[in-house]
């Protein structure tokens, strides 16, 4: 079983929030976040959209999220 679970968009963008990233620029529902030591990374959700746990993984591993981070 994975750690990750199933998430809205809004709460995972909120974490990646708190953990230091900023809104770089947006155009619609992308977002081109930016973190100090990290490349730039396009968060292309709209709030209410569900991510699996999949995915959640592959942003986690761009961006450094945790599962104890949501």
């Amino acid at each position: 079983m994975s750690a990750w679970g199933a998430r809205k968009a809004r709460a995972v963008l909120a974490a990646l929030l708190r953990m230091g990233w900023q809104v770089k620029r947006q155009s619609g529902s992308h977002r081109i976040l930016a973190r100090a030591g990290w490349a730039d990374f396009v968060f292309a959700f709209h709030d209410g959209d569900e991510i699996g746990p999949r995915m959640l993984a592959r942003i986690a591993r761009h961006t450094g999220l945790r599962p104890e981070d949501l």
